[in-house]
Order: structure tokens, then C-alpha cells, then sequence
């Protein structure tokens, strides 16, 4: 008997391990939560920096970060191994909270946000990776539903508290302190707990593919990725656009309220409400995914993104109408972002997961830099709304594209699968 002639596909057969991924990965969001709705802020208030563009260089060095994290993440997962660059990942998260603590200039506060981006990049890629090991193929909007979930749930509530312990505490406090418990427990967690899942990853690639299969170079992943193979291409556009919104979210949203009068508490109500929406709502829509097929679900999401930003655009700052926006914003979102990874997932083989996840994850968070490029720009010459007016429109047409590039879905193979060319390993 060999070592995989134990290990089994599913949801149910893998429980244990499923969610204590879960758990580890509502910690991954709950670092960026921290950061939501009170360093933008900080930047304006504590650093007495009065360019947008300035206060939102965070986000692009966390972007850059993250983005390159991501793809070298993937080229070596294989021969690394999922647990030990989730490992790599929390270990470079301990001394994030500590920068920011003793940070004297917000060049500090950049730097930290790049050890933040590489943090996301290692921890959150090999969450969802491990999660799609353990549960096989028909399971994988589901998996990707409840992953994303418990990210963005974390990002949710961290976001909310920040911003009403901001409101009694120095926020940079409440940062520091949460910051260092989140980031050591998940280690230990991670550490002690978390199982490595190539053996899943083996019976998958027997069971369902070429056991000869090997995994693809990056030099053949990133143009399959990027421009050659459709189905790729059409999620990588639109992950790198739904990021974007997410950089307005996070850097412009709290600075354009805050110009309109909105208090400390309010902001974190806004910046809560819109990664709750996009948690919560994952949890349904990855596995709705999963039988109605993906391109119906990045389509609408893509499209009432656009229509909760242009609400924005047009609020003049009105808390209730921001509000309002956010949850349309986190509902489009749910609607997405569950959805192109497992669209990803059905074009590829299980050898081919990872790089090709990975090369989609760095495309999606150069989303980051550019939101805070083009936020960041276009509010400082023309003010906040017409900068998210662009922003909307952008998402638009991102819907658009995938509209007219995606393949349908396969309705006579497993359910999520794309009806595939040529060019797309078939994964029927």
C-alpha cells in the first residue's frame, strides 16, 4: 500500500484540515483589516502627509509586494511544499506590527506594508491552493466560497474594531497589539496544526488527468496566464480590475468620507460593511458557482461593482449612501471573486494549480498598485469623485470583456467546468 492509497478527496473526508485553513486564513484577512478603516487616516492625521497619492503609496508597495509574492509562491509550491511557505508566510508577519509601532517616518509604515504584502502573498495563496487539494474538483466553488469568506470576513471585523477602538485608543496602539496576537497565533497554528496536502495533489492528477503530467514551467505560465489561453485571460483582467475597486475601497473611500465630515466610527462602519457583504456572501456564491457555471456570476459581479461605485461617485460624501454603495460594492464582489479562481482552477490540471494560481493572484494584486496609482492621481487633480467615476467605469467594461472572452460553461461535463479549446487542458 502506498501513501495515497489512504488519502481521500472531499469536503467531508478532509473536515478537520479544511477548517483549520479556514480559521488560519481569517487571520490572513484580519492583518489587512487592522489597516482598513485607520492608516490612510494616520497617514493624513499622524505623518501630516497631504497628497493622496502620498497616504496611498501603502497600498501600492503592498501591492507590488503581494503580486511578486504570489507568483514566485506558486512556482515553489511544489517543490517547497503548501506548508512550508504558509509557514515562511507568518513568520514575515511578526515583525509587521513592530515597524509600525516605532515607525518615525511613514516610509516605515510603506516598509511594513511590503513585509504585509508578502505576508498575504505566501499565507493566502497557499490557503487557497490547500483548500482546493482536499476537496477534488466538485467541490471547488464551495471550498473557494468558504476560504474567501473567512478572509474577508476577518478583514470585516477587524476593520470595524479598529475603528471603534480608534475612537478610545491611539489607533497606532490598537494596530501594534492586535496586530502581534494575530500574527504569532496563526504561526503556532500553522506550525503545530496545518498538514502539507501533495498527496492530495498526487491522487487528484491520477485519478482525473495524466499521471505523467508535470508542473509547467513560469516561463510557460505566465502567457498562458495573461494572454494566450482565454479563460485565463478573462479572469486575470478582471481580478486585476476587482482589485483595483479594493485599493479605492481601502485608501480613498476613508479619506473621501472624512473630507465630508464623517467621524472615525462612521468610516469603520463603511469599511466593515463592504468586506462583510463580500465575506458573507462568498460563502454562497462559490458554491451557486458550482452549478450554474462561473462566467454568469463574474459577468453580474463585474457589473453591479461598476453601479455601487458610480452610487458612490455621485453620494457627495452622504454616510447612508456610502453605506449603501458598500454593500452593493460587497455583494458584486461575492459575486466574483470565489468565482475566477475556480474558473481558473476547472482550465487547469492539479500539477498546474499553483503557478497558474499563482500567475492569475499576481495579476489580480497588481490591482493594488494600480488602485493607488490611479486613485491616488486622478483624486489629487480632479477631487474623489471623479476618480471613482473612472474607477467604475473601468469595471464596467472589465465585465464587458469577460462577457465576450470567457467560454460558456461545459454542460455535459462537471459541474463548473468551461467548455475549453484547443488551447485549455480539458478537465472533464
Amino acid at each position: 500500500m502506498t501513501a495515497t492509497d489512504s488519502v481521500e478527496l472531499g469536503l467531508r473526508e478532509n473536515l478537520p484540515q479544511f477548517l483549520l485553513l479556514v480559521c488560519v486564513n481569517a487571520f490572513v484577512g484580519a492583518m489587512v483589516g487592522l489597516e482598513r478603516s485607520t492608516l490612510p487616516l494616520i497617514g493624513r492625521e499622524d505623518f501630516g502627509l497631504a497628497s493622496r497619492t502620498a497616504v496611498l503609496s501603502f497600498i501600492v508597495a503592498f501591492g507590488i509586494a503581494k503580486a511578486v509574492t504570489n507568483l514566485a509562491a506558486g512556482a515553489l509550491a511544489e517543490r517547497l511544499g503548501r506548508r512550508r511557505l504558509l509557514i515562511a508566510g507568518w513568520a514575515i508577519a511578526v515583525p509587521v506590527p513592530a515597524l509600525i509601532a516605532v515607525a518615525p517616518t511613514w516610509a516605515w509604515i510603506v516598509a511594513a506594508n511590503v513585509l504585509l504584502g508578502v505576508n498575504q502573498g505566501l499565507a493566502w495563496s497557499m490557503t487557497v491552493v490547500m483548500k482546493i487539494d482536499l476537496v477534488g474538483p466538485r467541490r471547488r466553488g464551495l471550498a473557494l466560497g468558504l476560504n474567501e469568506a473567512a478572509g474577508y470576513g476577518g478583514v470585516a471585523l477587524a476593520a470595524v474594531a479598529t475603528g471603534w477602538l480608534a475612537g478610545e485608543y491611539a489607533a497606532r496602539d490598537v494596530l501594534v497589539v492586535a496586530g502581534a496576537g494575530i500574527a504569532l497565533l496563526a504561526l503556532l497554528a500553522s506550525v503545530l496544526l496545518v498538514r502539507d496536502t501533495a498527496q492530495h495533489v498526487a491522487v487528484e492528477q491520477a485519478r482525473h488527468h495524466d499521471g505523467a503530467e508535470r508542473q509547467p514551467s513560469m516561463l510557460d505560465a505566465l502567457p498562458d496566464a495573461t494572454w494566450r489561453r482565454p479563460p485565463l485571460r478573462a479572469c486575470s483582467q478582471a481580478g486585476l480590475v476587482n482589485n483595483l475597486n479594493d485599493a479605492l475601497a481601502w485608501g480613498l473611500v476613508p479619506l473621501f468620507l472624512a473630507a465630508h465630515g464623517a467621524g472615525v466610527g462612521s468610516i469603520g462602519l463603511v469599511a466593515g460593511l463592504y468586506p462583510a457583504v463580500w465575506g458573507v456572501g462568498q460563502i454562497f456564491t462559490g458554491h451557486w458557482s458550482d452549478r450554474v457555471g462561473r462566467k454568469p456570476l463574474i459577468v453580474a459581479g463585474m457589473l453591479l461593482q461598476a453601479v455601487a461605485l458610480a452610487l458612490l461617485a455621485a453620494s457627495d460624501g452622504a454616510v447612508a449612501v456610502a453605506a449603501l454603495s458598500a454593500v452593493a460594492l460587497g455583494a458584486g464582489t461575492a459575486l466574483v471573486y470565489p468565482t475566477l479562481i475556480a474558473a481558473i482552477s476547472d482550465a487547469v490540471s492539479p500539477v498546474a494549480r499553483a503557478p497558474i494560481v499563482g500567475v492569475y493572484r499576481f495579476w489580480r494584486d497588481m490591482g493594488y498598485v494600480a488602485g493607488g496609482l490611479v486613485a491616488g492621481t486622478v483624486a489629487d487633480a480632479l477631487g474623489f469623485a471623479p476618480a471613482i467615476a473612472i474607477v467604475a467605469g473601468l469595471t464596467a467594461a472589465s465585465g464587458l470583456w469577460v462577457a465576450f472572452d470567457l467560454p460558456r460553461r461545459d454542460r455535459s461535463g462537471e459541474a463548473g467546468a468551461l467548455e475549453t479549446t484547443p488551447a485549455v487542458t480539458d478537465t472533464r
